[in-house]
């Protein structure tokens, strides 16, 4: 299966993604339970769903929770629609990003930052990573004053400036 290409959802893997959303710790035995199901079938089932690229287990964090850390998100327009694919591919590889996608309106794409130095990381950001990407017409950056339900993944950036890992 190609990564971009769909993923049609099976009624037992539904029930599965559910079980996890709202804890992903349970084990593979206390998920089975909840399923009726057995563990092997779960662990399959997870595995399946990994490769495919549908689920990935992570550990989430709450950035309001967490000083020093700011986010924000940055409105880009590009140069050129053609290589949009492209650009997406570039942005959301930068160390700092923890989404970025194509949307409709007044911007191209939209993406989600996590700022481990404030304001300084965000100019940092957009005046030297995301410029030296290339092919970017405009910017907005909007900085996230509060936040309610935001759980995250740490990017890469963040991980090294707060734990010293990669």
């Amino acid at each position: 299966m190609a990564r971009d290409e769909k993923f049609t959802l099976e009624r037992q893997d539904r029930r599965l993604l559910a079980v996890l959303a709202e804890d992903g710790q349970l084990s593979a035995g206390k998920v089975s339970e909840r399923l009726g199901v057995t563990s092997p079938t779960v662990r399959s089932r997870m595995k399946n769903l990994m490769a495919a690229g549908v689920l990935r287990v992570a550990g989430l964090v709450d950035p309001f929770r967490i000083k020093g850390l700011e986010v924000a998100f940055v409105g880009i327009t590009v140069e050129t629609h053609s290589k949009m694919d492209d650009m997406l591919q570039k942005v959301s590889a930068l160390d700092k990003v923890n989404w970025a996608a194509v949307v409709t309106g007044r911007y191209d794409i939209m993406v989600e930052v996590l700022l481990p130095e404030g304001t300084d990381d965000l100019y940092t950001f957009i005046n030297d990573e995301l410029s030296a990407i290339g092919g970017v017409a405009a910017s907005e950056s909007f900085m996230v004053m509060k936040a309610k339900r935001k759980w995250v993944p740490l990017p890469r950036a963040v991980r090294r400036r707060f734990f010293g890992q990669d």
